[in-house]
């Protein structure tokens, strides 16, 4: 019984968090914009990519379930950043990560071969862009369009590729 009382809890939690991740965040709207710097320092905006389909990818380098979809996001980076959409040509990925220390977020970035847009304040859980994008548990993520306007959210692995496969031209 006290199993069931425990898988029932953990439910209702998973549960509730995905469904304060989706509000405020609406398929239809644009993207809040984000201002990070990246590995070397520099802002970059995530309206600096637009004309180009964006997975803004929220992660850190201590979230197990992060690094373990980080594989198919290469993938999917190498399958589609020169193709062409119906809004938007090209994919990029924009990874925010939520790590305090420089270090750990850098040695993933190198040991996993990641080769996409990186950024990160380094405030962990106090970030500006936590309450911008109500981040409640990682991984998440959030599809934008070449306009910036939100297309999807919050998609793993074939459900994410076959969002992107539905705005290919």
């Amino acid at each position: 019984m006290k199993k069931i009382i425990l898988i029932a809890t953990i439910l209702c939690l998973h549960l509730s968090l995905v469904f304060s991740q989706s509000q405020d965040l609406n398929i239809g709207t644009i993207a809040p914009d984000i201002r990070l710097p990246n590995l070397k320092g520099d802002t970059v905006t995530l309206s600096s990519l637009r004309g180009k389909i964006v997975l803004i990818d929220f992660w850190a380098s201590w979230c197990a379930p992060c690094l373990k979809e980080q594989p198919k996001l290469a993938e999917l980076y190498k399958k589609y950043k020169d193709s062409v959409f119906t809004v938007g040509k090209g994919f990029e990925i924009y990874g925010v990560s939520l790590d305090s220390k420089k270090t750990s977020w850098k040695s993933i970035i190198k040991k996993m071969n990641i080769n996409w847009t990186q950024v990160s304040d380094l405030k962990f859980w106090v970030s500006p862009v936590t309450k911008k994008y109500n981040l409640q548990g990682l991984p998440f993520n959030v599809l934008i369009d070449g306009n910036g306007v939100i297309i999807a959210k919050n998609l793993h692995g074939v459900k994410l590729e076959q969002a992107i496969d539905k705005i290919l031209i």
